[in-house]
């Protein structure tokens, strides 16, 4: 699996620990600016933390961690790598990535036209001077967007007035800049449920925040509960807006407005996410590097337990980087060029044995291999041929985190069958 695909998966979980995080212990309060403060800081957050690898002093990845290669087929009679060439199949990761990039694409492509949308609609209806746009094509009572209040011509002028100064409001607090952030946040992340569920919390905490300026400013609750039902059929809703009549959020604006505040003593609900986000951030953004094991003599595997080749460098290898190295040619080349020089066994043909042989190694920090260790209990003969076509390979580019060349785990089935 590639850094980037890593990255958004990452992204996708520390995204969701957040949003549980915000649903439990800060979505009921009143205290309507640290909830929007919060949800702007996760979503930053979830997307900056997986560029961040946290290395412990201990191994906590597998043996089978590494960047796993196609399996090589070497055959007795020879006639094997034709097989292997045709045969090589694009990788899980790679059409995972093709889908991924297909969605954003699209979710990008709808970004730009909606907010083609609302350009068309400022320069066929604003007049001089005015940030005020009356309009009458679209059916809903009013809304916000990129500095202007929009206003349907068929609302009355008394609610009207209202509506205005309620999305002036919207206008002040630069709500939306907070709706362009979660745009591009929904189009990284389309495929993941918990984007959409914080751009919802978000666009009803800044609906909640208006609100309570309203009636701070000398709105009657009531009459401002009523004016909010007259619009309710006017059930429009512009992608990129604050709307003033979004009737999924009717309900919930109403029973926020009667809510008894919350008290000051309810901030102290950080102190439980830091830790909360320290957890998250370990288990998520460990580096996957691992310690070594002990050296040996012999790179053979030995009662059930992966035996470390004489090159060992001691240092400990990551499994996933940035730019993870490059055998030149590619990993098509790479592995025909085990299928080409490893040699089927003698003794293993003479006695019928056949088998799988996982071999580990690592691409030093200098673009050459060393750790090389077997993770499969197959026969010595076979697993010696398989380390030694290994131990032969040249030509790597090393890997890089953070600009720096690193050592990185890979690993290689070669699956020696007999004709």
């Amino acid at each position: 699996m590639n850094f980037q695909l890593l990255c958004v998966i990452r992204t996708a979980v520390y995204l969701a620990v957040f949003y549980i995080v915000y649903s439990l212990l800060l979505s009921r309060d009143t205290n309507y600016s640290r909830n929007r403060a919060y949800i702007l800081l996760a979503v930053s957050a979830s997307f900056f933390l997986p560029l961040i690898t946290f290395r412990p002093s201990t191994g906590i990845a597998g043996d089978f961690f590494g960047k796993l290669l196609p399996e090589v087929y070497v055959t007795s009679s020879g006639s094997g790598l034709s097989t292997f060439i045709t045969s090589i199949p694009q990788s899980f990761s790679g059409r995972i990535s093709i889908i991924y990039l297909a969605g954003l694409g699209l979710f990008l492509l709808k970004f730009i036209l909606d907010l083609g949308n609302l350009f068309v609609l400022i320069q066929n209806n604003r007049k001089s001077g005015s940030r005020i746009i009356k309009f009458h094509t679209f059916p809903t009572a009013g809304f916000s967007a990129m500095g202007y209040i929009f206003i349907n011509s068929s609302i009355d002028s008394n609610d009207a007035e209202e509506i205005i100064k309620h999305e002036r409001n919207h206008l002040n607090k630069n709500h939306f800049l907070d709706i362009i952030f979660m745009e591009l946040a929904k189009s990284l992340q389309w495929f993941n449920p918990f984007i959409y569920l914080f751009d919802r919390s978000l666009r009803a905490v800044h609906e909640f925040q208006v609100d309570n300026e309203c009636i701070r400013a000398g709105a009657s609750i009531p009459s401002y509960q009523q004016l909010l039902l007259r619009q309710i059929f006017k059930a429009g809703h512009m992608n990129l807006s604050n709307s003033f009549s979004n009737p999924s959020l009717t309900r919930k604006r109403i029973i926020m407005m009667s809510k008894r505040k919350s008290s000051a003593i309810t901030n102290l609900k950080f102190l439980a996410i830091i830790p909360l986000a320290l957890i998250a951030f370990i288990f998520i953004s460990a580096g996957r590097n691992e310690t070594s094991f002990p050296g040996s003599s012999t790179q053979i595997f030995d009662q059930g337990k992966s035996i470390i080749s004489p090159a060992d460098t001691g240092e400990n290898p990551f499994v996933v980087v940035e730019q993870m190295p490059q055998y030149q040619g590619g990993d098509a080349a790479l592995l025909k060029y085990i299928a080409t020089n490893a040699v089927y066994p003698e003794s293993a043909m003479k006695n019928n044995i056949q088998g799988k042989v996982i071999v580990r190694f690592c691409v030093t920090a200098k673009g050459g291999i060393d750790k090389i260790s077997v993770l499969t209990n197959t026969d010595q003969s076979l697993n010696e041929e398989a380390i030694r076509v290994v131990r032969s390979l040249t030509g790597f580019i090393p890997g890089r985190q953070g600009g720096k060349p690193v050592p990185v785990w890979y690993m290689v089935p070669v699956n020696f069958k007999l004709k």
